[in-house]
């Protein structure tokens, strides 16, 4: 089995990679990748899609590697790969997002990117450290890990889904942060579980083993 995190120059890939390669030998998931070629991803049996930084950035830098989104698109929407967006990755998922401008999303998930406007103003934007998931719906990816558990966000603006099935998790912040999303074959997760310690493998390590 061959998982691929896809570099797209959108943040340093390291941590990322060391997590997933350390999981995917714990529970024999075969060879985790990084790459931005195509054909990688073309015939991958899991893709990753990391993200840091601005939404519409992000969306120019995927679409500037020739083939690259045809070849993710192609694998999660025709070929029913497992996919994992993480942090922008996860965004990109939406319909729009609203980041400095009005940015298309891959649609794969309805709803929109925006910022994060939390109701008390001793809650600094962007939302920076440790924060506890609250469980919306039960997930595969998810098993073993309960409201309370934390993981670690950075990011200004969120996931606001259309259809309130599609968010798994969220944490309070003020508001409702969107935590974690997903539909059929596609999961997104807002902070970053390489980062996250214990909760963060036991998320990697679910993904790798998901079987949708």
């Amino acid at each position: 089995m061959l998982t691929v995190l896809v570099d797209y120059d959108s943040g340093n890939l390291h941590s990322a990679e060391k997590a997933f390669q350390r999981m995917a030998r714990e529970v024999d998931a075969g060879e985790v990748l990084v790459s931005s070629r195509a054909e990688d991803v073309a015939r991958a049996d899991r893709i990753v899609l990391p993200g840091d930084g601005a939404f519409p950035a992000c969306r120019r830098a995927l679409d500037g590697y020739d083939g690259l989104f045809d070849a993710i698109e192609d694998g999660v929407t025709r070929r029913a790969v497992p996919f994992l967006g993480i942090c922008v990755g996860m965004q990109m998922m939406a319909t729009t997002g609203r980041e400095y401008e009005d940015t298309a999303g891959f649609d794969w998930i309805g709803g929109e990117v925006v910022q994060i406007t939390p109701d008390d103003p001793a809650l600094k934007v962007p939302h920076m450290g440790w924060n506890d998931l609250i469980v919306n719906h039960p997930h595969p990816v998810l098993e073993g890990v309960e409201t309370g558990d934390h993981t670690y966000f950075v990011h200004s603006f969120h996931f606001r889904v259309a259809n309130p099935a599609h968010r798994l998790a969220h944490v309070d912040y003020g508001d409702e942060i969107t935590a974690i999303i997903g539909r059929d074959n596609m999961v997104g997760m807002q902070f970053h579980p390489e980062k996250s310690q214990t909760n963060g493998l036991r998320l990697i390590s679910n993904f790798l083993r998901w079987a949708p």
